[in-house]
């Protein structure tokens, strides 16, 4: 029986300040806290499992560090301290990674411009990943990267992207010797960009874009051409198209 003080302690890393007090986040689900746990990425701390998720996964407990504490857990607990909608057999206590200490501009990495939405925050890290981007920079406005919505958006990706909060518009100016290319309406076409092997690319603000103190930073804005008649492109989708023109 794992007491209430302990359950409503997992519950509280849902909040971003007492996540950042403890140094802790939660991944939750079988697929993500099996990757985790196989990559060794991440530095999980507890696991709180159903009796049939701890029993089919015997080999994988065995296998790690003697620090990691396993509890078997109920189904009523796991609803208490589950951040998903639906209970899903599985939940790790991580330690987070440390933030970037510099940035490496001779590999391309993603600036997001006050990107509010969780979920798709966790789509450009996952789509990041896919095309092999492991830097992020995000404004201080940008949603938490340990998010819970964020770290399920992500399936994984969290462990293998790094990330940087800073101000923009300072962190431009400091590397304004740096190609800045700016996700925008008008620009040249991604199409003629071609294979970029380093530089900043910057996504916009799901429904205001890119700020116009950022956007007087820009080198070079692109554009993916409009055959229909939508107004816009949601973030992450833009996001990916651009970088499967410009990373292949």
């Amino acid at each position: 029986m794992i007491a209430k003080s302990k359950l409503k302690y997992i519950q509280s890393l849902g909040h971003k300040k007492l996540r950042d007090e403890a140094d802790l986040f939660v991944v939750e689900g079988p697929k993500m806290v099996a990757e985790i746990l196989s990559e060794k990425l991440l530095q999980v701390t507890e696991l709180y499992a159903l009796l049939d998720w701890v029993t089919a996964n015997e080999q994988l407990l065995k296998n790690l560090p003697s620090s990691v504490v396993v509890h078997t857990i109920d189904n009523i607990s796991l609803a208490k301290i589950s951040q998903l909608t639906t209970p899903n057999k599985v939940l790790a206590v991580v330690k987070q990674q440390p933030l970037i200490a510099t940035i490496n501009t001779s590999q391309l990495a993603l600036v997001l411009d006050t990107i509010q939405d969780p979920g798709n925050l966790g789509t450009i890290i996952r789509i990041a990943d896919w095309f092999g981007i492991q830097q992020i920079i995000c404004s201080h406005e940008c949603a938490d990267r340990y998010n819970p919505k964020v770290v399920q958006s992500t399936m994984g990706s969290i462990a293998r992207v790094g990330f940087y909060y800073t101000n923009l518009v300072d962190f431009l100016m400091a590397n304004k010797q740096t190609q800045i290319y700016a996700a925008a309406l008008d620009g040249m076409s991604v199409q003629k960009l071609g294979k970029l092997a380093g530089g900043l690319l910057v996504i916009g603000n799901e429904s205001k874009g890119i700020s116009a103190p950022v956007m007087d930073l820009v080198n070079v804005r692109i554009t993916i051409p409009r055959i229909g008649l939508a107004e816009s492109l949601n973030a992450a989708v833009a996001t990916g198209i651009i970088l499967s023109h410009v990373t292949m």
